[in-house]
């Protein structure tokens, strides 16, 4: 079913962009408060399903050309290897390693494993959230 509802969808690419912006400040914000990779990918979900609402599945997949099952990979691949990483480094599974480096623009900087950790659980959600509403929305 198309239809055309020029309300919806402004309002929609509105307020995409809004919670998209809180999403990542979620995720960056995780590892020292309370959220992260988690919270800040179904917030992701819930930005992309306004976008189906909003317009339909075709559209939106012409836009969006992504492959969530890849995505979700990556994440989990990602998540997986900061545990890897720790156990090669001789502590024990997912142990957090954090250093600070001096970078051009921003100085000393603190960057640590748990970022890459929550970033890989971010995509995991975002993928497997995604393919299961694609794939309801596919039996539809």
């Amino acid at each position: 079913m198309k239809f055309s509802d020029l309300i919806l969808q402004t309002a929609a690419k509105v307020l995409v962009f809004i919670i998209m912006t809180f999403s990542i400040y979620i995720l960056f914000a995780g590892h020292h408060n309370p959220g992260g990779g988690f919270i800040g990918g179904l917030i992701t979900a819930s930005a992309l399903m306004l976008l189906y609402v909003a317009f339909d599945v075709e559209t939106i997949q012409e836009i969006i050309p992504v492959d969530f099952k890849v995505i979700g990979a990556i994440g989990v691949l990602m998540a997986l290897l900061t545990g890897i990483g720790a156990i090669v480094a001789d502590v024990p599974f997912l142990t957090q390693v954090y250093r600070y480096v001096d970078l051009p623009l921003l100085g000393k900087t603190g960057l640590g494993s748990a970022l890459v950790f929550d970033l890989g659980v971010y995509l995991a959600v975002i993928g497997t959230t995604m393919t299961i509403i694609r794939s309801i929305s596919e039996d539809m």
